[in-house]
């Protein structure tokens, strides 16, 4: 996608990023960031173990569940409850620099690698890693 093509796209998608994920998240930010994106995102061995989560229940304890929060300085991975799917962090597991390229995103669930993991993030949140992407190329 152009620079043209990415910026008239998120024109029209809304990238305001959900309420509830940035109040949860907040306490575990330096004081006064600002959450610009957030996103969830799920790790496991394999997708097959989403599946068998998704139909049987029985592998949820090995899918590991993460908030992204990005800000003006830096891009934030916070570990959640398994049982939240990721809505409720509990603490700071690392800190990426700003300028970390996080997509491109497709499909219903992208694969990426943060922190060293290999992780799926569904398409609900595309458009914030899109958001997040386009800053990081316009702040350089």
């Amino acid at each position: 996608m152009g620079d043209d093509e990415q910026n008239d796209h998120m024109a029209r998608c809304d990238v305001t990023p959900r309420a509830d994920l940035v109040l949860k998240s907040a306490p575990f930010l330096p004081e006064g960031s600002e959450i610009r994106q957030i996103f969830i995102y799920q790790a496991a061995p394999s997708f097959l173990f989403f599946i068998i989560t998704y139909l049987t229940g029985l592998t949820i304890f090995w899918n590991k569940y993460r908030c992204v929060a990005v800000t003006r300085d830096a891009i934030y991975v916070l570990e959640s409850r398994r049982l939240s799917g990721g809505g409720s962090p509990q603490r700071l597991l690392g800190t990426l620099p700003r300028r970390t390229q996080l997509g491109p995103v497709t499909g219903r669930w992208a694969q990426l690698n943060i922190l060293g993991e290999r992780c799926w993030v569904h398409k609900r949140f595309h458009d914030q890693i899109a958001a997040a992407d386009l800053e990081s190329t316009l702040t350089r």
